[in-house]
């Protein structure tokens, strides 16, 4: 059975901002700021069928049945260290939002996760978990990430991802099929070093300007 495709957020401003990230001269500031954009595009697209309900407030002018959210806001994971640079962005839309963190880095020499770090919020179970890395690329490390997650009693998860390898989507799928990959871009390839092609080069390194 074939993998579901991930859903690919086409808005021309997405894009735009994208090919702004991808260019080599943009400076650190200014690919934070790009992100944090396209970051707030991704919450609003991996939120869009959140349940609502009524609650009965009233206006300066008269009562009203207003709509809320059906259930609390989602939990948001981030992926260490580049996930980070996403929260920014999620947090406009959700800032009440518990924030969780998966440390996980990546052995350059067999491409598998390697875990150091995991503090995640109790009550995964009733909200959506977004789960935040800018790359997915041989997707070992969100398969790990996701692991961790369902462990702890999530089972509504997305992975908001920046950029995305068709190896690294199919990977996450093979692993946990219940998955909902939301990216702004599925690039080409990897290469032989585990990098996304034509991609923006290292994420992490990129936004803390240590590249």
């Amino acid at each position: 059975m074939t993998a579901p495709m991930p859903i690919i957020l086409t808005h021309p401003l997405v894009q735009d901002r994208l090919s702004q990230m991808r260019q080599p001269n943009t400076p650190p500031a200014v690919f934070r700021a790009l992100l944090r954009q396209i970051s707030m595009a991704l919450a609003l697209e991996a939120t869009r069928d959140l349940p609502l309900a009524s609650r009965d407030i009233t206006t300066p002018l008269q009562g009203m049945a207003a709509p809320v959210l059906a259930r609390p806001e989602p939990v948001l994971v981030s992926i260490l260290r580049a996930g980070n640079g996403m929260l920014d962005g999620l947090q406009q839309f959700l800032p009440d939002a518990p924030v969780g963190f998966v440390g996980l880095y990546r052995d350059e020499a067999t491409l598998r996760p390697v875990q150091y770090y995991c503090k995640l919020p109790d009550g995964l179970g009733a909200r959506r978990v977004l789960v935040l890395d800018p790359m997915l690329a041989t997707g070992n490390t969100a398969v790990a990430a996701v692991d961790l997650i369902k462990a702890a009693g999530a089972h509504d998860i997305w992975l908001l991802a920046l950029l995305a390898a068709p190896e690294g989507a199919d990977c996450l799928h093979r692993a946990h099929r219940d998955v909902t990959i939301l990216t702004a871009a599925l690039d080409e390839r990897l290469n032989d070093k585990g990098y996304i092609l034509p991609g923006l080069g290292d994420a992490g390194d990129r936004i803390f300007g240590t590249g």
